[in-house]
């Protein structure tokens, strides 16, 4: 168990609306609930913004935006540097609020923490890095004067499963680029985020920079802000559905938009693969987040030589994965975030047992309070299973069977989603061949993680527009000015 207090880390955060600077209730003074997965219980309420404080957030983030802009760029990389200070030091008791209010175990959280840290020592150093250009005209009479200016005022929508790291992946460019910001978190998981806002403001961040706005109203919300007009950018991570809904409101004013969708990975494991290798892989791209993670791995498609011994091996890593609540020593699988997951987690396994699969270990809930769900290894699973189409989200891995390296690629992009795809051979021939076949913005060659802050994360089809993270991460938050010189 943590030392830090349980109740003394959600009791320390400020539950109101962030606007201009300071905490305020919701304008109709409503609240709602945040919960414990691992127990169901209640934890706190936090405030429940309506429309009108959603326009009051937008308000104070367009009257900041002029000053924002004009801070020196090495003043708005120090208050990230100082931030990210902050969140390590803070890393324990962060950990912990984000066990309780997502589930994950605490070692998992920690990492997130100083993940999400990385993203603000990343962006204050890129802060500084920000160029244009200067070129002579082709006829030599006149001068190309390229510059680079913050977009303006941004709107930010994040997921509940990395409820820390998904801010300041978005804030972090957003800040460097000198954008101000409203930021809408997931209802499930809006501490870590008003924590972080906290931590912001104590690193000297403006006021009015960012703005955040907690609420069950997603929509009606964020979409008149996004009507609004004033607002120039839109930086959303969710569902594709919804990535779909706010695109088509965003025409409306040509707003920018960079989405980070939806994902159905790949995980390709050839006959000349290190069989420990790829198991190590697996269980990290699979379990990683507790399946719930868009850059879990969806599929294995295994080649038939060795399929069996992989599926054996990897049912006995699955069986003996502790299960519990998240703040519990030597716990590896959390609860599922709710029972919507629950109950889709059920109907995928279910639909593919139906269909012929053979499940080697797991296929069901744990009793008891909490969201719970058995580590689960499905072999035989037919191409047309839900699974095979549909995001699972949660600690479930069915595996397929190939024999030709085309037959593996084309199953690995036989679908709509294509954020990333994970290899595992030890040819290098074959290595470079795939990576550069799979439909996907990212791919795992030997490894099962891809996320790093200093590396463009996003997808490509229907995963996605845009990429976070990396050289480019900034550029997001940038527009290109063309300034003709005549001489």
């Amino acid at each position: 168990m943590s030392t830090v207090s349980e109740s003394g880390v959600v009791s320390a955060v400020n539950k109101e609306l962030f606007i201009g600077g300071k905490w305020t209730s919701a304008a109709e003074g409503k609240t709602f609930g945040v919960y414990d997965p691992a127990t169901g219980e209640r934890l706190c309420e936090v405030a429940d913004a309506s429309p009108q404080d959603g326009i009051a957030a937008l308000d104070a983030a367009v009257a900041a935006q002029a000053d924002w802009a004009a801070h020196p760029p090495r003043v708005r990389g120090e208050i990230l540097r100082r931030a990210y200070d902050k969140l390590m030091a803070r890393q324990e008791e962060l950990a912990l609020l984000m066990t309780l209010e997502m589930g994950k175990p605490l070692p998992e959280a920690r990492g997130e923490i100083a993940y999400a840290a990385e993203f603000f020592r990343w962006f204050a150093e890129e802060a500084v890095r920000i160029d244009g250009g200067y070129a002579v005209a082709p006829n030599g009479a006149s001068r190309f004067l390229v510059l680079k200016q913050p977009v303006g005022p941004s709107l930010l929508i994040t997921p509940w499963n990395f409820p820390m790291a998904m801010g300041t992946r978005k804030i972090g460019p957003a800040v460097a680029a000198g954008c101000t910001m409203v930021i809408k978190p997931a209802a499930q998981t809006p501490l870590s985020m008003l924590a972080l806002a906290e931590i912001l403001a104590e690193s000297g961040l403006p006021e009015g920079v960012l703005n955040v706005v907690t609420t069950t109203d997603a929509g009606g919300v964020m979409e008149p802000m996004i009507r609004d007009g004033r607002a120039r950018k839109l930086s959303f991570t969710g569902s594709t559905a919804v990535g779909r809904k706010l695109l088509e409101q965003c025409a409306g004013t040509v707003m920018r938009t960079s989405m980070e969708l939806g994902g159905n990975a790949p995980f390709l494991v050839f006959d000349d693969a290190d069989l420990d290798e790829a198991v190590e892989g697996a269980m990290q791209a699979k379990m990683r987040n507790i399946g719930e993670a868009c850059t879990a791995a969806n599929r294995f498609y295994v080649q038939r030589g060795i399929a069996d011994e992989f599926a054996r091996r990897l049912t006995e890593r699955m069986e003996g994965l502790p299960i519990g609540r998240g703040t519990e020593d030597g716990v590896v699988v959390g609860p599922l975030i709710d029972e919507k997951a629950i109950a889709k987690v059920n109907e995928l396994v279910s639909d593919a047992a139906q269909r012929g699969a053979k499940v080697l270990t797991g296929g069901a809930t744990v009793d008891g309070p909490g969201h719970f769900y058995q580590p689960t290894v499905l072999t035989g699973v037919p191409l047309e299973a839900r699974m095979t189409r549909e995001e699972i989200f949660g600690p479930v891995a069915p595996i397929s069977v190939f024999d030709t390296e085309d037959e593996a690629v084309a199953a690995a992009n036989d679908t709509e989603y294509g954020l990333v795809g994970y290899v595992f051979t030890n040819d290098l021939k074959r290595a470079l061949r795939v990576s550069e076949r799979l439909e996907s913005g990212m791919v795992g060659l030997n490894q099962g993680v891809v996320s790093n802050p200093a590396a463009p994360f996003g997808g490509v089809k229907q995963s996605g527009l845009g990429r976070e993270g990396g050289t480019v991460g900034i550029e997001e938050f940038l527009e290109t000015k063309y300034v003709a010189v005549g001489l």
